[in-house]
């Protein structure tokens, strides 16, 4: 059957499924004449266990690991049951500091921070989490970093065609025309190499160094 059959019948999108592909949890057969996907009625009972596992939150490394049979669904339940049960926790310790400021009767320009942030402080060394702001805002860079960088080099990818577009209707010496082009060439490498070393600050030196405050 089509995806779009796919679709109708799990109840999720179609972006959710080629999700589910590239993640490994579904492997569907491909028509051998024009490598088109078919998916059959397993397949569907397959993206249906996926979709309930993955409504209760539990991630999808361990739907995959559950799927090839190096974890079972026992053990993966019961591990997710306990990753719950901390974060219920968490959440209670957050509605009672939240408590807290509803009850000092602050304002936003009043409010003191140093004591509340104190108390998060001491209560993330005995193991509760709160919302981690850098993961979020670290997203957001890469995103940011990713769309200027491909910009940018679309930008100069057009440059070069219309360069040889030009030179198509009046030829210039092939050694100018050569110097001319490699100018953007190694303007888009330097772009790719500064997007993957922006890429490990992220990941790296920079989100410790953030996280330390």
């Amino acid at each position: 059957m089509k995806i779009n059959q796919v679709e109708e019948l799990v109840g999720i999108t179609r972006k959710n499924i080629r999700f589910y592909e590239a993640q490994g949890l579904l492997q569907p057969e491909r028509n051998p004449e024009n490598g088109y996907r078919e998916y059959s009625l397993s397949d569907v009972a397959q993206l249906k266990k996926v979709k309930l596992l993955r409504k209760l939150d539990i991630p999808c490394e361990q739907i995959r690991n559950v799927t090839q049979g190096t974890l079972s669904l026992s053990d993966c339940l019961r591990d997710h049951q306990e990753t719950l049960r901390k974060r219920v926790n968490d959440l209670g310790h957050m509605q009672e500091l939240c408590q807290m400021l509803s009850e000092s009767d602050a304002d936003f320009d009043s409010l003191d921070t140093d004591d509340f942030l104190e108390k998060m402080n001491t209560l993330e060394k005995g193991g509760i989490r709160f919302v981690d702001t850098n993961k979020s805002d670290v997203k957001k860079r890469r995103l940011g970093a990713i769309i200027s960088a491909v910009c940018c080099m679309v930008y100069f990818a057009l440059l070069i065609g219309i360069m040889l577009l030009g030179n198509q209707q009046e030829p210039i010496p092939l050694a100018l025309l050569i110097f001319l082009i490699s100018i953007p060439i190694v303007i888009i490498i330097g772009i790719s190499i500064a997007l993957k070393q922006r890429m490990k600050e992220l990941k790296g030196g920079e989100l410790d160094e953030a996280r330390k405050y």
